[in-house]
C-alpha cells in the first residue's frame, strides 16, 4: 500500500499555522531542524507559520521547553506543553485565527460591529453584512450576563475562501463611582481569585476540568473570577462564556523587578507588549472577560519609572480594546515598603535600583518573606495602604487604571469616597474570613463594585499558606511533604469547605441556615492557624470513632437567630452575628439540626448533617453515567455509611484501576502527603479522594477501588462521537 502524502499537495501554497495555547516556559520551536520562534513566557498562547514546510515529505516539528532554571515561580507551575496545540491551514493571505472581532456597539438596539483585516461576510441569526469594518442590527437580541449567558455565532467566510465560525455575546460594560454595569445593571463581583492548575492533574489543562471548575464555583454563588497571575487558559474563558462567569484575565505576577531568581521579570522588557497583545486579542470576542489586569502585586509603580511602564500597559490594552477597564490587582503596603528600599519577595529585586536581567539567590522561597509578614501582621495588612503618605505615593499610578484593584486594602474603601470622590475600585484579593465586612461595603459604596477572595479554589504550591495543621510547625513556612496551599474555600477535589458557605451565606443565597463542623477526631489539640483561611469547618457530622470529642460548631445564617439540635435535642438558642453563630457541643453520631428565626422568632428556615450508618464501605460514583469517547470524567472515591453519608473519620489507602479507559489521576485533597496522584494509590482525606479517567472509544468505562480487602466498582457508558 503507498504511503499517503504528508502534507498534502492541497497545502501547497497555503498558510500553515501552529498555534501553542501554553509552553511552560522557554520554547523554543523548530522545524526540520531550523528555529522558528522562541516564546519565553509559559501563560500566554503563540502562533509558529511552517514557512518551510515540506509538501509530501517528511518533516520533524520540535519543541524544546526549558524549565531547568529554579526557582521561576511562586507557585507550582508544571514545566512542557500543558495546554492544546492546534493546526491550521488557511488560504495565503486570507483569514487567520483571532483576526475577526466581535464587538458590542449598543444594546437597545443590539448592533455589534464587525472587523477583519481582509473581506469577509458575516452572518448571524439570519443577518448579514460584508467588508472589513461593519456593523450588524440584531432584531429582538438575547443579551449575555452572568445570568443569562446567551451566546451567538457568526459565520464568517473569506472572499480567499476561507471559513470559520466566531462565538460572541451581546454585552456592554460600563463603569463610574456609581458602579459597574453590564447592559446598563449594576453589577456587584462575587469573586474568586483561581490560579491556573488543574488540581490533582497538576498542569495539564483539559476543556473538562475546566467547565466543571466554573460549573462548581458558579453553583457555590461565585459569578466571577480573577485568572491569578496570568492569563486564563482558552477553556477556562469558553466554559465561563457558556455558563455565565465573569471574567478578570490578568497578565503577569510581576514586571522588570523580579520576586523569583529566574522567573519573567528577566523578560519582561522584551516581551511585555508581545505578551499583552497575545491576552487582549485572544480575549477580544470572549464576552465573560470584563476587565484585564495588567499585574499582581508589583512595587514598580513607587517610582517613576513603574509607572510610566503601567501606564504604557494600559495604553497598549485601550488601543487593542476599548470596549474593556484595565486594573491591576495593587498592594499598597507593598508599593510603599518597596518606596522606603524594604522588599518584600525575599529575591530582593522588589527594592528599586537592583540590577535588571541578572539573577541574584538561587533557591530562595520568594513569598515566604510576604507570608511571614502577613501571619504576624493579619488581617491589619488590610489598613497596612491607610496613611497619606502612601495615598500620595500610588495615587498616580491608581488613576492611571480605569478600575482600581486593592490587594488586602480595605481599610481604603470608606476613604476613598472623599479622598479620591471619581475612583472605582474592587477588592482584587481579600481574605476570605472577611468577607461579612467587605460585602457590607460593597452593598454600601456603589465605588466598590466587588470583592476576590483568595482563594477560591485551592491549588498546588505555595504550601501551607492557608493550612490549618495538627501536627505543629509555623503557619508561615510548611516544610516539604506540605504541598498543596490550603487556602481554598473549595479544595482541590471540588468539595467547599464552611468558608464557601459563609461566603453564600453573606451573598443572600441560602435559603437554610448552613450547619459545618472542625475536625472532631484532633481530641486535645490546638491547630496552627494560617491568615488565609478563617476555618477549617466542613459540613459533617460523621466522626467516627470520636463520640465524646469537643465538637466546635459553626453555623451561618442571615437571620437573627439560630437554634442548634442534636438527635431533637436543643442544644441552645443563638444570636447571628456578622452571619455566624458558634456553639461547643459533645460529638455524637446522628442528626444534627440548625434553625433559623427572623427577628420576630418566627421560623425562616432548616438544615441538618446526618451520620454515616453501619460499617463504613468503599464508594465509587462517577458524575456521569454517560461519557463521550475520549472525553474526562470525573469519578469520586468516597468512604461511606450504606445511608450514602460520607465518613470523616475512617480514611483508607485505596488503589484504583480502570477499565476500558485510562486513569490520568487519583489522589485526594491531603495538603501534605508524599503519596503522588499518577500511581493508581492514595489515601483519602476526611474520607474522600477521586479519579480521573478518559474514556475509551466503546463500551464502557468501570473504575475499581480496592483497599486489599473490599472492593467496589462503578461504570459510566461509553457514546461514540
Amino acid at each position: 500500500m503507498k504511503k499517503p502524502s504528508w502534507p498534502p499537495s492541497e497545502w501547497a501554497g497555503k498558510d500553515v499555522l501552529v498555534e501553542f495555547e501554553g509552553v511552560y516556559k522557554n520554547a523554543s520551536i523548530s522545524l526540520n531542524g531550523q528555529e522558528l520562534c522562541f516564546h519565553p513566557y509559559g501563560y500566554t498562547g503563540f502562533f509558529v507559520p511552517l514557512t518551510d514546510l515540506k509538501i509530501g515529505e517528511e518533516n520533524t516539528l520540535t519543541v524544546v521547553a526549558d524549565n531547568s532554571k529554579l526557582p521561576n515561580s511562586r507557585w507550582y507551575s508544571g514545566a512542557g506543553i500543558y495546554r492544546p496545540v492546534w493546526l491550521y491551514v488557511c488560504e495565503n493571505g486570507g483569514l487567520t485565527p483571532e483576526s475577526v472581532k466581535i464587538s458590542t456597539e449598543s444594546i437597545n438596539p443590539a448592533v455589534i460591529r464587525v472587523q477583519s483585516p481582509v473581506s469577509v461576510r458575516a452572518e448571524v441569526a439570519g443577518i448579514t453584512g460584508e467588508g472589513t469594518d461593519f456593523t450588524l442590527t440584531i432584531p429582538e437580541a438575547r443579551l449575555w450576563s452572568a445570568e443569562e449567558p446567551n451566546l451567538y455565532t457568526a459565520k464568517i467566510t473569506a472572499a480567499e475562501g476561507d471559513e470559520t465560525e466566531v462565538t460572541f455575546g451581546i454585552r456592554q460594560i460600563t463603569w463610574s463611582n456609581k458602579g459597574l454595569f453590564i447592559n446598563g445593571k449594576e453589577t456587584l463581583l462575587r469573586g474568586g481569585c483561581v490560579h491556573h492548575d488543574s488540581g490533582i492533574l497538576g498542569a495539564a489543562t483539559y476543556a473538562e476540568s475546566e467547565e466543571r471548575r466554573v460549573r462548581i464555583l458558579k453553583e457555590n454563588g461565585f459569578n466571577a473570577i480573577r485568572s491569578s497571575h496570568n492569563p486564563a487558559s482558552a477553556a477556562m474563558l469558553e466554559a465561563c462564556d457558556r455558563l455565565g462567569m465573569y471574567v478578570m484575565d490578568e497578565t503577569f505576577d510581576m514586571w522588570y523587578n523580579r520576586k523569583n531568581p529566574y522567573d519573567y521579570g528577566l523578560d519582561f522588557k522584551d516581551w511585555w507588549e508581545k505578551d499583552t497583545t497575545a491576552m487582549v486579542v485572544r480575549d477580544y470576542n470572549h464576552p465573560s472577560v470584563i476587565l484585564y489586569s495588567i499585574g499582581n502585586e508589583v512595587a514598580e509603580p513607587c517610582e517613576q519609572k513603574g509607572i510610566d511602564a503601567g501606564r504604557a500597559m494600559v495604553d497598549l490594552c485601550h488601543r487593542l480594546d476599548p470596549t474593556r477597564p484595565v486594573t491591576c490587582g495593587t498592594n499598597l503596603m507593598i508599593i510603599g515598603r518597596a518606596a522606603k528600599g524594604q522588599g518584600i519577595y525575599q529575591d530582593g529585586e522588589q527594592k528599586t535600583g537592583g540590577k535588571e536581567g541578572k539573577p541574584e539567590k538561587e533557591g530562595q522561597n520568594a513569598s515566604l518573606m510576604f507570608n511571614i509578614m502577613a501571619s504576624f501582621v493579619g488581617s491589619g495588612m488590610n489598613k497596612g495602604g491607610n496613611s497619606p503618605k502612601i495615598d500620595a505615593l500610588t495615587t498616580p499610578f491608581l488613576d492611571s487604571l480605569d478600575i482600581a484593584g486593592y490587594n488586602y486594602g480595605s481599610g481604603r474603601y470608606p476613604l476613598e469616597e472623599k479622598a479620591h470622590p471619581n475612583r472605582v475600585l474592587f477588592g482584587s484579593e481579600t481574605f476570605p474570613q472577611d468577607i461579612w465586612k467587605n460585602w457590607q461595603m460593597v452593598k454600601k459604596y456603589p465605588y466598590l463594585v466587588g470583592d476576590f477572595m483568595w482563594t477560591s479554589w485551592d491549588y498546588l504550591g505555595e504550601a501551607g499558606i492557608g493550612a490549618w495543621s495538627y501536627t505543629g510547625g509555623m503557619p508561615f513556612n510548611r516544610p516539604y511533604p506540605w504541598i498543596l496551599a490550603g487556602a481554598g474555600v473549595i479544595d482541590i477535589l471540588g468539595i467547599p469547605d464552611g468558608s464557601c458557605k459563609y461566603a453564600s451565606t453573606v451573598w443572600g443565597l441560602e435559603n437554610n441556615p448552613v450547619i459545618a463542623v472542625r475536625p472532631v477526631n484532633h481530641p486535645g489539640v490546638r491547630p496552627s492557624k494560617s491568615v488565609w483561611r478563617g476555618t477549617n469547618a466542613i459540613m459533617s457530622w460523621s466522626w467516627a470513632g470520636c463520640e465524646g470529642n469537643k465538637a466546635f460548631v459553626e453555623v451561618y445564617s442571615d437571620q437573627a437567630q439560630v437554634e442548634l439540635l442534636l438527635n431533637g435535642k436543643s442544644l441552645g438558642r443563638k444570636k447571628v452575628k456578622e452571619c455566624k453563630a458558634y456553639f461547643k457541643v459533645k460529638y455524637a453520631p446522628g442528626t444534627l439540626t440548625a434553625v433559623s428565626f427572623d427577628a420576630g422568632g418566627r421560623e425562616t428556615g432548616r438544615s441538618e448533617l446526618i451520620s454515616a450508618s453501619g460499617p463504613a464501605r468503599i464508594a465509587v460514583r462517577p458524575e456521569k453515567a454517560k461519557v463521550m469517547a475520549g472525553e474526562i470524567l470525573y469519578v469520586p472515591v468516597n468512604i461511606e455509611g450504606p445511608n450514602h453519608i460520607v465518613e470523616s473519620a475512617a480514611d483508607r489507602k485505596l488503589s484504583v484501576t480502570v477499565d476500558g479507559g485510562e486513569l490520568l489521576a487519583f489522589g485526594s485533597a491531603n495538603p501534605c502527603t508524599e503519596e503522588q496522584y499518577h500511581t493508581g494509590s492514595f489515601t483519602t482525606y476526611y474520607g474522600r479522594a477521586l479519579a480521573i479517567v478518559r474514556a475509551g472509544e466503546s463500551g464502557n468505562v468501570t473504575v475499581k477501588a480496592t483497599d486489599g480487602k473490599e472492593t467496589a466498582s462503578a461504570a459510566a457508558e461509553i457514546e461514540s462521537n
